[in-house]
């Protein structure tokens, strides 16, 4: 039996899981997919988009006090649609179109009639473009791997 938090609970996972596919994805890729799908919809901005720094922790060992090791630009965005779903968008670096249709596509996910739409439009191909960039960076990284053996002599 579904309860109505365990559905929120798998929505809400699901809704992260497109969020993080939304932040790791290339600015120029999620354009050009956006701009394939065709979706038109008016996103009043909400806030931003708009460019900051936050400050990245640190810990030495990974147990040790914690420090402040440097800071990393992010833009945000949020949006809302005409029926009233806000979606927001933290990035990486300084890429406001990226920000903007992030937030646009989260807003729009929310929407159960749009999510299908936005999963085969834009979420999938975007995943196959992420993986596709893995592979190729694993192939290049096992290109330069060696294999180190020990031969051991019979003097000892």
């Amino acid at each position: 039996m579904v309860t109505e938090r365990s559905r929120e609970r798998n929505e809400n996972a699901r809704r992260r899981e497109a969020m993080a596919t939304l932040a790791a994805a290339p600015g120029d890729l999620l354009s050009k997919v956006w701009r394939e799908t065709g979706i038109e919809v008016e996103a009043k901005a909400l806030r931003g988009p708009e460019t900051g720094l936050v400050t990245l922790r640190g810990r030495i060992g990974g147990g040790g006090g914690p420090f402040n090791f440097g800071e990393a630009t992010v833009t945000r965005a949020t949006v809302k649609l005409p029926t009233g779903e806000i979606g927001h968008a933290y990035a990486l670096g300084s890429d406001t179109e990226k920000a903007r249709i992030s937030a646009t596509v989260d807003a729009l996910w929310q929407r159960a009639e749009h999510r299908a739409g936005i999963e085969a439009g834009v979420l999938a191909p975007l995943r196959a473009g992420l993986a596709e960039a893995d592979a190729r960076q694993r192939a290049e990284t096992a290109a330069t791997k060696v294999d180190f053996f020990t031969m051991v002599r019979g003097e000892d």
